[in-house]
């Protein structure tokens, strides 16, 4: 099972990193998360350079795809190179969004007809491209999940194991991160958000 999340140039560290550490929760052979992107290094929106472990080819043939946010989504989302490399395919991957990432699925035309969930920043450009923008943490249409905000990702996270290892899996990866004092209501929340939609089981 190889996970690969899309961090871009100017990627906010939130996103990527966290989501990064809560699936790197499941430990078990063949598990396998990585950053992915078009080079072989980037760096944050606040000066933090991270070596990228996969290519965005490896993430089109990954099982489970997280596009992150950053600064530079608008520009990426608008780059026919990087739209014409990423082969995203909800019927084979289990592909998930974060904040302005949400963008790139509707560049991608990923959303179709279905709303999605942003940062607010990012709102109104998801809405220019026609999709309706949600009052809420997470969403999920079959095998496309989107969250909005920074601290939503570990929902996207806890949605991919869900999806793979099962509830009892996600429950545990977001107890170990949960603050101390609230891991229990913590998870609670998290679970509540992402359970409705986990009636399907992946392809």
């Amino acid at each position: 099972m190889h996970i690969a999340i899309l961090t871009f140039e100017g990627f906010n560290e939130l996103d990527s990193l966290i989501a990064l550490g809560v699936l790197n929760r499941i430990k078990k052979p063949g598990w396998r998360v990585s950053l992915a992107g078009p080079s072989a290094s980037v760096t944050s929106m606040n000066g933090v350079t991270v070596k990228l472990g996969a290519s965005l080819a490896d993430a089109c043939a990954a099982e489970a795809v997280i596009v992150g946010s950053g600064i530079r989504t608008r520009e990426i989302a608008a780059d026919p190179a990087i739209l014409s490399a990423l082969r995203l395919d909800p019927s084979r991957q289990l592909i998930g969004a974060q904040c302005s990432g949400t963008l790139l699925l509707a560049k991608l035309g990923l959303l179709g007809a279905v709303p999605a969930c942003t940062d607010l920043t990012t709102k109104p450009w998801v809405q220019d491209a026609g999709i309706e923008v949600l009052n809420q943490p997470f969403f999920a249409a079959g095998n496309v999940a989107t969250a909005g905000g920074c601290l939503a990702s570990p929902y996207l996270a806890a949605w991919i194991i869900a999806r793979t290892e099962g509830l009892q899996a996600a429950a545990d990866a977001l107890h170990y991160v949960a603050p101390v004092g609230e891991k229990e209501a913590y998870v609670e929340r998290a679970m509540n958000n992402i359970a409705p939609y986990l009636e399907t089981s992946p392809s």
